[in-house]
């Protein structure tokens, strides 16, 4: 059943490039019908678009509409990194592309801004993604185990996954203010000894995004509002991500309002998680749009964001953000856990509020990052997978702060740049019954490239130390070094993975847990990225770890642990 899955998968994604394919040949052929617009129909348009969807090259520079949020990765705009196609795809909210983006030379560009009417006011734009995941873990999680609420076995002592997932997405545009936008999905996985295969890895085809936007100028500046089903990105990447470190990225149903002006910018949202796990999520089941929305986990909040002055520093230009925000979550179930002293774990549902800052930005060569959030609410506890709560109510007081600064020789051969990088995350009260809960969760912030690239230890009760440095020998080749140095931040309070708490086979045997209580060091986890850019529309990605854990985890059952990944990504 599971090659037949998995044959299924490639079989579409033939098809799917056939069909452009095909469709791209339509376009050459049929340029002729240009002459006479007022006879062609909307789907006569599409099919049949002259190649190079471009809008005409007048000479003229199309103004950015986001100004200074712009700058950088153009994070700042609230739609997450500056992207040409793919994740995240439908948040790159710009009324018409610019030079340097669209490319007529280029096949897969002759589907972006395709003219529906005459004067061009109505337009759509198709994309799509694949991507090819490989995994290898020895040791996956230290042999930590696999679901200490049932059973203390450990996780395979090898294991070699495989993912695959495609991204398909349609944005039509409606003049300057009205905007829909639509993404479908499918992903399967596979590979020798896999696990934590659930509805994050495995999907038949869904419906990824699916919004409505207005947007135009409003109270002085430029906002919009947004409903529907959507990914959110305008948080610090190290609190909320996209999930994209596993197959199926992370999405909400709800709404955002949106407003920025020249120096301020604005953002409010409420949103309830689009509900992945399904039963046949987790043996690959044929289901097909079976998505629906977790009422049990949500986010909300809102947050506003300054842009300073613009300054000089080592006789270079400088600029900086200063993000003030309030994040909510409530979350029931695997992220809401808190340990329970001789127990795996003890279930529930928390609710968090998270009030912080975030100053960062560029100083002629170095950019910078500090960032910090206090997170209280309340944990509400239940045993043994019972369906009520049983009153012991626990309030939460955590905290966590974030650092990054890098140095960049942007005028040496290969580029390179040096850093460092620091994190905290309170933990503590975690195991017991009563008294305040210190552990900070961050469960929406899964991210590859900023904490641990194996995720077999998040943001709860952790501090890390982390030096670093990349170059790059081409345009097309970058490697980054980093040496990270983890310990617990609470020897009360044990480590967490993004499959849960942390539990070894040795941990509660008599003597060790003492010894586990009295020293905090985790271990160092020497790491390489490389990402190599195979073209305009495809790269590798590779990370390789090695974890080397303390003498404290190998008591308790903990050994060292190497990961490798490895990123094949399609976009179009």
């Amino acid at each position: 059943m599971r090659h037949f899955s998995l044959s299924r998968t490639i079989l579409c994604t033939t098809l799917l490039a056939t069909g452009f394919g095909t469709a791209f040949s339509s376009a050459h052929a049929e340029t002729s019908t240009l002459d006479a617009p007022q006879q062609r129909s909307i789907l006569d348009r599409i099919m049949h678009t002259a190649p190079g969807g471009c809008p005409k090259d007048d000479g003229k520079t199309t103004p950015n509409p986001y100004g200074v949020w712009a700058r950088g990765d153009g994070s700042e705009t609230g739609f997450g990194p500056v992207s040409q196609y793919g994740t995240p795809a439908g948040m790159d909210s710009i009324s018409a592309p610019r030079k340097g983006i669209c490319d007529r030379g280029d096949p897969f560009d002759s589907y972006k801004h395709m003219k529906l009417n005459d004067s061009g006011s109505i337009w759509l734009s198709l994309a799509g993604e694949t991507r090819l995941n490989n995994w290898y873990d020895k040791r996956p999680v230290f042999g930590a185990a696999i679901d200490p609420t049932t059973s203390m076995k450990a996780r395979p002592f090898n294991s070699g996954r495989f993912a695959v997932r495609n991204l398909w997405s349609a944005d039509l545009h409606l003049g300057q203010h009205v905007r829909f936008f639509g993404q479908l999905i499918n992903a399967d996985a596979g590979g020798w000894r896999g696990y934590s295969y659930d509805g994050t890895f495995r999907k038949n085809l869904d419906l990824q995004q699916a919004f409505v936007e207005l947007s135009g100028k409003a109270a002085g500046g430029h906002g919009g509002f947004i409903f529907g089903r959507q990914q959110f990105l305008d948080a610090p990447d190290y609190m909320i991500g996209n999930r994209d470190v596993l197959n199926v990225p992370l999405s909400w149903d709800g709404f955002r309002i949106y407003e920025h002006w020249n120096r301020v910018r604005f953002d409010g949202f409420y949103f309830i998680n689009t509900k992945n796990n399904h039963t046949d999520s987790f043996r690959g089941g044929n289901s097909l749009f079976h998505d629906t929305l977790d009422y049990k986990t949500r986010l909300y909040g809102a947050n506003v964001t300054i842009a300073p002055p613009d300054f000089h520093f080592l006789g270079e230009k400088g600029y900086s953000f200063i993000n003030l925000f309030y994040y909510g979550y409530e979350i029931n179930g695997g992220p809401a856990q808190q340990t329970v002293m001789y127990n795996a774990s003890a279930l529930g549902h928390t609710k968090r509020n998270n009030f912080g800052l975030r100053w960062h930005g560029e100083a002629g060569p170095i950019s910078f990052s500090f960032g910090g959030a206090y997170q209280q609410g309340t944990f509400y506890q239940s045993y043994n997978r019972a369906n009520h709560y049983d009153r012991m109510n626990r309030n939460v007081n955590a905290w966590s702060m974030n650092g990054t600064v890098d140095y960049h020789f942007r005028h040496v051969m290969w580029h390179p740049t040096i850093g460092v990088q620091g994190d905290a995350y309170s933990g503590g009260g975690a195991r017991g019954t009563t008294g305040s809960v210190n552990t900070y969760i961050e469960p929406f912030g899964v991210n590859t490239n900023y904490l641990d690239p194996t995720n077999y230890l998040t943001g709860q009760n952790l501090i890390d130390f982390a030096p670093k440095a990349s170059f790059s020998p081409t345009s097309y080749l970058t490697f980054q070094l980093k040496l990270p140095i983890y310990w617990r931040y609470s020897a009360g309070d044990d480590t967490y993975s993004i499959y849960g708490r942390n539990i070894f086979q040795r941990q509660f045997t008599s003597g060790m847990f003492n010894s586990y209580n009295h020293d905090s060091f985790v271990g160092i986890a020497p790491q390489m990225a490389a990402s190599l850019r195979l073209g305009p529309h495809l790269t590798w990605d590779h990370h390789v770890v090695r974890f080397l854990t303390s003498h404290a985890m190998h008591q308790v059952g903990a050994r060292d642990a190497t990961y490798y990944q490895s990123s094949l990504t399609l976009t179009y």
